[in-house]
């Protein structure tokens, strides 16, 4: 048996199992796989990020990328050593916090692909569409950081973080609280499934607006021939970043599910006790997410990025007598 202050006393696995926080003990080359792809991919959005000149990646996909490289580092701690409770505190903040930043990420590229298509189809404009949903990303990042806190913290003092009825043997008290880090936890994932929802169907709006040519406010004015004709050649380009756009998301969905039941389930339930669950539903999930914006990257698809990587510096003004959208898309970039 181990205590909190790690010191370990060999066990034999049945025992392990038995006393481990995980209620199983976390294979460990699934571990390894898992921390060698997070980190081999966070090294891949890095060096996109610097060739692209796309700085607000770091923040977004990079973080996210560390914070699974931290959440599987932990789990492999807790392979070697399954009744620690520091690894398995630090795996539940990394794991379930990853997807947020990324998720702000696939936000910030649907705006640039509304910039570039034309924000007459988009119900927000791009500046909006950005600050509603990252400050909605904001905002369930801090929810779920909370929860993953004290749900921590109640592991640590060995209190269930879900439970909303405690009843107290010494003096016959019974309490109710709703809380609770698994709780508060399992708030957060629910708003950001909200929020995802949300974005998908702007995102499917200002599509189908732009394939069929039906700008959202009525007297806008009608796009000449031969610029709605380099807007559908445009197209053919941009569809593929949409495709990427559309696998990352499903893929954030599964995980958010996931994450949703498993919370809802309890924290001895037989999801979270189950392991082949949070290896394929949340560390696969992830690995697709972040390498389908590796394959299917922004900076290869948007005409401003693929200038810069090529040394050319953009105006920062258009002449009148020439047509450029190099201002408007520059504010994204």
């Amino acid at each position: 048996m181990s205590n909190s202050t790690g010191n370990l006393v060999s066990q034999d696995p049945a025992t392990a199992e038995a006393t481990s926080p995980y209620n199983y003990v976390p294979t460990e080359w699934i571990c390894i796989t898992f921390v060698m792809l997070f980190g081999i991919n966070t090294v891949l959005h890095i060096s996109q990020s610097w060739k692209f000149r796309m700085w607000w990646l770091i923040p977004t996909v990079v973080v996210a990328g560390t914070l699974e490289i931290l959440g599987w580092s932990a789990r492999l701690w807790s392979s070697i050593s399954p009744t620690l409770l520091t690894p398995f505190e630090i795996q539940l903040i990394g794991t379930i916090l990853a997807p947020t930043p990324f998720l702000a990420a696939n936000f910030l590229v649907l705006g640039k692909i509304i910039v570039r298509l034309g924000p007459q189809y988009s119900r927000l404009s791009p500046k909006l569409y950005a600050l509603i949903f990252c400050t909605l990303d904001v905002m369930c990042l801090t929810i779920q950081a909370v929860g993953g806190a004290y749900a921590a913290d109640e592991v640590n003092r060995n209190q269930s973080p879900d439970r909303v009825c405690v009843f107290s043997p010494s003096t016959f008290n019974l309490t109710f609280s709703l809380f609770k880090g698994g709780n508060i936890m399992l708030l957060g994932v629910t708003l950001q499934s909200c929020a995802m929802a949300l974005y998908v169907l702007c995102a499917g709006e200002f599509v189908l607006r732009f394939l069929s040519d039906t700008p959202v406010r009525k007297n806008s004015a009608p796009v000449p021939e031969e610029k709605l004709y380099a807007k559908i050649m445009e197209w053919d380009t941009i569809r593929w970043l949409i495709l990427g756009l559309a696998i990352q998301t499903f893929c954030l969905f599964v995980r958010a599910t996931y994450r949703t039941v498993e919370l809802s389930n309890g924290w001895s339930g037989p999801i979270i006790s189950t392991q082949a669950y949070i290896n394929v539903f949340d560390g696969l999930m992830m690995t697709i997410a972040l390498y389908t914006m590796n394959l299917i990257h922004p900076g290869f698809f948007l005409a401003e990025t693929l200038l810069v990587a090529r040394g050319v510096d953009l105006p920062r003004q258009c002449s009148a007598s020439a047509t450029c959208t190099t201002d408007s898309a520059s504010m994204w970039t």
